[in-house]
């Protein structure tokens, strides 16, 4: 198997890629097994962030690295909290307090209009010029009361209409098939084959 870092210390990101690219040969490294640095995240893109975690991540490991940017955009919020997401509330992190902080944004909006976008960015190599960069997508609403307990971030209050549950009621496996994250994958895993 071609060993990988993962450019990402969160516990959710890291089970859904490891599920979806171990599959395919990949071994799925955490950055944290080798002591990497959080990698500032100063850009107001997605793209921009994924690059600079990627190139972060393979430059302290001398391996490739696969790197997320993810996070929810909200329509009556002019796309907040975007690439802010994990910190919509400030430090520390916190989901519940994340949470909170949307919710209380979106009281009176009849909008409730939301999705989550996620990109990934594979560099064989810190300084690799042409890095491969994939997208996803996936739409859904904001609703005021929590419903599940998988998932994570604000999976509890994204209500997915097609199948009438939020991210935190899916099972892990309609969530993949589904979600920005399993999308993004995907159009990479298309991209990556061969290179395992």
């Amino acid at each position: 198997m071609k060993k990988i870092v993962i450019a990402s210390n969160n516990a959710g990101k890291l089970r859904e890629i490891a599920r979806i690219i171990e599959p395919m040969g990949f071994e799925a490294m955490p950055q944290a097994a080798f002591g990497v640095p959080e990698c500032p995240e100063p850009h107001v893109t997605f793209v921009e962030n994924c690059i600079a975690k990627a190139r972060h991540a393979a430059a302290h490991t001398g391996l490739p690295a696969l790197a997320d940017d993810s996070g929810i955009c909200v329509d009556a919020l002019n796309g907040a909290p975007g690439v802010y997401s994990a910190r919509y509330a400030g430090d520390p992190k916190s989901d519940e307090r994340n949470n909170q902080k949307l919710i209380e944004a979106l009281q009176g909006q009849a909008n409730r209009r939301a999705h989550y976008y996620c990109v990934m960015v594979y560099v064989r190599y810190a300084d690799d010029p042409t890095p491969i960069i994939a997208e996803g997508a996936w739409h859904g609403e904001i609703i005021d009361e929590p419903r599940g307990a998988g998932g994570f971030g604000y999976d509890p209050y994204f209500l997915v209409p097609a199948f009438g549950q939020t991210g935190a009621e899916m099972s892990m496996e309609d969530k993949n098939q589904v979600s920005h994250r399993g999308r993004a994958l995907r159009t990479l895993a298309s991209m990556l084959a061969g290179l395992a």
